[in-house]
């Protein structure tokens, strides 16, 4: 655990940054080692069904992530502010609010798939595969919700390295994974969101022992988990508007891919391919919206506001130079 209320606050924010750095490189890796393997043993079809779900699976699972973030952020407070029972009762509110959360997107999202995916006009030949892919992933909705909480937890208590391991290790699972359910068992499409759904199960469950284990703060008890609306609400009014923020990103994308869809599969698996780079070069930026989010609620929590000034100066000049540098970079090596 590191308390952010003390020290440089560039320095406390670049070395918190690099562990959800290296994280979100390995959550990009999960999408490409799908992409990559499906699109080697299967085809160019598998492929660009894949391709096709992704805009309505960041739609459905950025709003998951985005919620479960902002969820944190009063955890972050409590533990700035050393009011360490709060931290507990934030945790046990946010438990709540996930499963309930996971539950509706769940039934809404499989509910849903088959008209949507009808509405971004997916080529024929690839509707099937789009559907089992992504509704695999949709069940996997409470998975991903309950990793990214722990994960956000121990980042709000400053811990962004303990996360990390954890998502390497689900890395690994899922790879493992992606080969022996569609190349062992045959799965198909399936199988790629077989393999990443059962990855993030075991990495939340051993996210939750490690916590029971090894950090005391996050300890709750029954009392802790007592149904509170007012703290419910608390939390909500911080949690979906950064979900929706998620949400309204992830439109964007859904309406592009609407268009991609019209030009057929060819198209659809091209971009497929190409758009990962496009999201690396935006992961440094993303990685530092974490970490100052997490930096600014202790301060908040610690009553620290000069030091939230400073902290979004310093970051902004860096994060605009820094997007600066890789912008070159990929228009001066976008040529094969």
């Amino acid at each position: 655990m590191r308390n952010l209320t003390i020290g440089k606050p560039l320095k406390l924010i670049v070395l918190f940054t690099i562990p959800l750095l290296i994280g979100n490189l390995f959550q990009q890796l999960y999408s490409f080692m799908d992409a990559l393997i499906v699109g080697r043993t299967i085809g160019k079809d598998a492929l660009a069904a894949v391709g096709a779900t992704s805009s309505i699976v960041f739609l459905i699972i950025g709003f998951a992530q985005g919620t479960t973030a902002g969820l944190s952020i009063l955890t972050a407070q409590a533990y700035g502010a050393h009011d360490y029972r709060r931290v507990r009762r934030s945790f046990g509110t946010s438990i709540w609010i996930t499963v309930g959360i996971s539950l509706i997107l769940t039934v809404a999202a499989v509910t849903m798939t088959r008209p949507l995916l009808t509405v971004m006009q997916t080529p024929p030949d690839i509707m099937d595969g789009s559907i089992a892919f992504v509704r695999v992933i949709y069940f996997g909705i409470i998975a991903s919700m309950s990793f990214n909480l722990l994960s956000n937890m121990l980042r709000a208590l400053g811990d962004s390295r303990t996360p990390l391991f954890f998502l390497i290790i689900a890395t690994i699972i899922n790879i493992v994974l992606d080969f022996w359910f569609i190349l062992g068992f045959h799965s198909g499409v399936a199988g790629a969101g077989y393999a990443t759904v059962s990855a993030q199960v075991i990495a939340a469950l051993l996210c939750w022992i490690y916590i029971r284990m090894r950090i005391p703060l996050l300890m709750i008890r029954r009392r802790d988990l007592r149904f509170d609306w007012h703290d419910i609400v608390q939390h909500l009014k911080v949690g979906l508007p950064m979900g929706f923020q998620m949400s309204i990103i992830a439109i964007g994308a859904v309406i592009l891919q609407v268009m991609l869809n019209t030009l057929g599969t060819n198209a659809v698996a091209a971009y497929t391919a190409a758009g990962r780079i496009d999201q690396l070069a935006t992961l440094p930026s993303a990685s530092f919206g974490v970490a100052m989010a997490t930096f600014a609620a202790q301060n908040l929590g610690a009553k620290e506001y000069g030091r939230i000034r400073r902290g979004v100066y310093q970051t902004l000049m860096v994060n605009v130079g820094l997007s600066a540098v890789l912008g070159v970079v990929i228009i001066l090596f976008s040529k094969p």
